[in-house]
């Protein structure tokens, strides 16, 4: 019994035996790297968690419209351009500076002069092309709901239906180029213009059908009207800001409940058509919006009017509260009967535009 005791005793030591002198540096060197391993794991782990939950939150964000960087995976997402995105809506803002806000009983004195009126374009669904560059700070102390929200949508209606004439000339354009055998130098021109606007940098023809499309007038008026508080909000009132789109980068206005230095701000324009046209350009190139835009090309190939009520659907990601906010976009629509105005058309400023009424 001894012995065995003994022998247990010194078996430890035997590392510092001659024999095994050799193998002390390696065994001290595996244990250092062992336990950096270790020690550093977790930092690596959460360092990488952190780098990848900031990313995806850009990403996800739908109203970034200057944060362009595109998830990668998706078939019709890609990284953008950002200068080619929003060159010509750096363009118009830059136009209109020396802007004038006139008054709401200017405003309304200016409607009544064109006899222009919401019931006439419910029925006969022709729209005076009036531009105002401002919203009218008196719109707030308007009493009367209702008429709060028909001086609203006199005032944005036009903008909107420009904005989407604007593209059904690009798109009849698209498809004319298309449908030819041989193009000019100046069409291969406008359709890498078009592809640089649209943010297709792989020229992929589907993609860009699908981008260059208009969204519905009632969604767009919903969307304004949800945004805004009917054109209430100090966001409408001192930026322009129509439909709430974020930046990091750009000029904007910062929310009262955000901190100074961080954040976002909800981007500012100098007038009001640069708002519509930045919303327009979001809804058909940031990645957020991706299932929107499929489901309206699906509407196309079916041959069936875009319908606001079944693509609002589509817009969860216009805001955090997702589907709720996808309801109450669906609820005004209902209960102001914007539907009345999908197919209203821009009376021409010109004799050159009456033949595309």
């Amino acid at each position: 019994m001894r012995k065995i005791f003994k022998k247990n005793k010194i078996k430890p030591f035997k590392v510092f035996d001659e024999n095994n002198l050799n193998s002390l540096p390696r065994i001290i060197l595996s244990s250092v790297i062992v336990i950096m391993f270790f020690y550093s794991l977790p930092i690596v782990i959460n360092f990488t968690s952190n780098k990848i939950e900031s990313s995806a939150g850009i990403q996800n964000n739908s109203k970034a419209i200057l944060a362009y960087t595109l998830n990668k995976k998706s078939s019709d997402s890609q990284t953008l351009n950002e200068d080619d995105l929003l060159i010509d809506i750096y363009s118009l803002n830059d136009q209109e500076t020396d802007t004038v806000r006139l008054d709401a009983s200017t405003i309304k004195q200016l409607f009544e002069d064109t006899d222009y009126k919401l019931d006439d374009v419910r029925k006969k669904k022709l729209v005076k092309p009036i531009a105002l560059t401002l919203l009218p700070a008196e719109i707030k102390m308007i009493e009367s709901v209702k008429k709060r929200k028909e001086f609203f949508i006199q005032i944005i209606l036009p903008l909107i239906l420009e904005e989407n004439k604007n593209i059904k000339l690009d798109r009849k354009r698209l498809f004319s180029i298309i449908n030819k055998s041989n193009n000019s130098k100046s069409e291969k021109q406008w359709m890498e213009k078009k592809y640089k606007q649209y943010g297709v940098p792989s020229r992929d023809l589907s993609i860009l059908k699908r981008r260059m499309d208009i969204v519905p007038v009632s969604l767009a008026l919903a969307q304004a009207a949800k945004e805004t508080g009917w054109g209430t909000s100090r966001f409408a009132q001192q930026g322009n800001a129509l439909f709430g789109q974020w930046t990091w980068s750009g000029e904007g206005l910062k929310p009262k409940d955000a901190e100074k230095n961080e954040g976002h701000k909800v981007m500012k324009f100098n007038v009001l058509q640069a708002s519509v046209r930045a919303y327009q350009r979001n809804i058909n190139t940031h990645s957020s919006y991706e299932e929107f835009r499929l489901a309206r090309a699906k509407l196309r190939d079916l041959g069936e009017p875009l319908d606001s009520m079944v693509l609002s659907a589509y817009l969860n990601k216009y805001a955090e509260t997702g589907n709720e906010y996808v309801k109450v976009l669906q609820k005004i629509i209902q209960q102001n009967n914007l539907k009345d105005f999908d197919d209203a058309k821009l009376l021409p400023s010109s004799i050159e535009l009456e033949s595309l009424i």
